[in-house]
């Protein structure tokens, strides 16, 4: 069993075949996906697929790009959004200093401003952190929530990294760790307990090798688990059945697909 920690399944670049792709998924082995929304309309799609399909969780927040598109409303709205069924977390939220497609001094304000939302709501997060290392810590630390959720992505050094497993957070693992240039992101593997590791696509992007210049989708996360398994000299088996456990454990997701992981 494989599991999807972070895709967006939900974005229009899935309308056309959604079902096909979810069928590779499942073919693939892969029995869970979280749709992670980024702004309002996003998150409202997240919710309906979740809706429709059984292995679709969804994940509702604002993501640092549009950030300066936050007012009031868009914290009511949010509000309502998690009490829907299948809402698992919030996210994702976060800074990103790479793009900086929302000003900087918005991006740290409303970061601040969600994090509080999703420690109100008592769900976990999911961050997005690019371009933003030290800033992206600085908050985490300072913030007084349940630090509960994940690091997306991850793309900070093994420092880094331990910082956020001492605070309590997971960290993701996306198709980068297949390129060659992945060094930093394969220490992190390395080091870290497989114990507190998840793996993702970030579907459609983010494609890893062998399949890189295709879009991406949830099929391919086995690339991911096969290049975990070979940094930490570990049977596959083990990498899918320890990370799906983790994706069970931090987004709070229930008996049956504990079950459905672990009585195969």
């Amino acid at each position: 069993m494989l599991m999807d920690s972070h895709s967006h399944i939900e974005m229009k670049a899935f309308d056309r075949d959604r079902d096909e792709v979810l069928k590779r998924a499942k073919d693939a082995g892969v029995d869970l996906i979280i749709a992670v929304g980024i702004d309002l309309a996003d998150c409202e799609r997240a919710i309906s697929i979740a809706g429709k399909y059984d292995e679709v969780y969804a994940a509702v927040g604002i993501h640092p790009h549009h950030a300066k598109e936050i007012d009031e409303k868009t914290y009511d709205s949010l509000r309502e959004m998690a009490k829907r069924e299948k809402v698992v977390a919030y996210g994702e939220i976060g800074l990103d200093f790479f793009r900086n497609l929302s000003p900087r001094e918005i991006q740290i304000k409303r970061f601040r401003e969600q994090l509080d939302l999703a420690g109100e709501l008592g769900l976990p997060v999911v961050i997005h952190d690019r371009e933003a290392h030290s800033e992206t810590l600085k908050m985490l630390e300072k913030w007084n929530g349940d630090k509960r959720g994940i690091i997306h992505c991850f793309s900070g050094d093994y420092a880094m990294a331990k910082k956020c497993l001492d605070m309590g957070f997971y960290i993701s693992i996306p198709g980068t760790i297949t390129f060659n240039k992945s060094e930093m992101l394969r220490e992190v593997v390395k080091k870290a307990p497989i114990s507190r590791l998840l793996v993702e696509t970030d579907s459609p992007f983010l494609t890893p090798h062998p399949k890189r210049g295709e879009r991406n989708e949830p099929a391919n996360v086995v690339y991911t688990a096969r290049k975990v398994a070979e940094i930490k000299d570990l049977p596959i088996e083990d990498v899918e059945r320890i990370t799906s456990k983790n994706t069970l454990n931090v987004f709070g997701i229930g008996k049956y697909e504990q079950e459905s992981c672990y009585g195969r």
